[in-house]
């Protein structure tokens, strides 16, 4: 799975892995906003609805614990973005190539949920810009079962979770939301869990 990697404000990108595993150098360093490369993406209800420009939401996962890859912490919590300088660090370590290519598609002010995973609880835990700055904590945490069963009963009745890409492709580390499932989600923190 794909890891976020903290890394200091204004520190250069460091180099890429590429589809076939080569380095590239990242183009533009300090543009959020490069163009997505062609690849096989599968259709989702956010690539369906907002066309060329994919998505102006987004979910990326981070691991909120420590676990050493390489010799290297890989732990990223929503309270490390929020303890980084500004409350905004780049977002690095995506080494799938197509959760890269959504990394590249993001614009900057674009609103992502920051959610923790490969930990006791996955879940929505804040909202954050790309590239990525803290907005906000959740007014509470929305764990990983309760989207699972939303999505469940939308499958069933076609909501808008039904074509979410967390239980399309949940292996991808960076996942466009369309903007009925991003709403939807947002609307939870104010609801009592299921």
């Amino acid at each position: 799975m794909p890891r976020a990697r903290k890394r200091p404000a204004g520190a250069a990108r460091p180099d890429k892995k590429g589809p076939e595993g080569k380095r590239t150098k990242t183009e533009n360093p300090g543009e959020a906003s490069a163009k997505v490369e062609n690849s096989s993406l599968q259709e989702t209800s956010a690539s369906k609805d907002c066309g060329k420009n994919l998505s102006s939401y987004w979910l990326m996962k981070s691991e909120p614990e420590s676990r050493l890859e390489k010799g290297v912490d890989v732990k990223f919590s929503i309270e490390d973005l929020k303890a980084q300088p500004k409350q905004t660090a780049c977002w690095d370590g995506v080494r799938n190539y197509q959760a890269r290519n959504f990394l590249r598609a993001m614009k900057l002010e674009e609103e992502a949920f920051f959610y923790h995973s490969n930990c006791r609880e996955p879940g929505i835990v804040g909202l954050m810009k790309v590239d990525v700055q803290f907005v906000r904590m959740m007014k509470r945490f929305i764990p990983l079962a309760e989207l699972k069963t939303h999505h469940q009963a939308h499958r069933a009745t076609g909501g808008p979770l039904q074509n979410m890409a967390l239980f399309t492709r949940q292996r991808l580390s960076v996942q466009p939301l369309s903007r009925e499932e991003f709403d939807f989600i947002l609307s939870l923190e104010e609801k009592e869990p299921s």
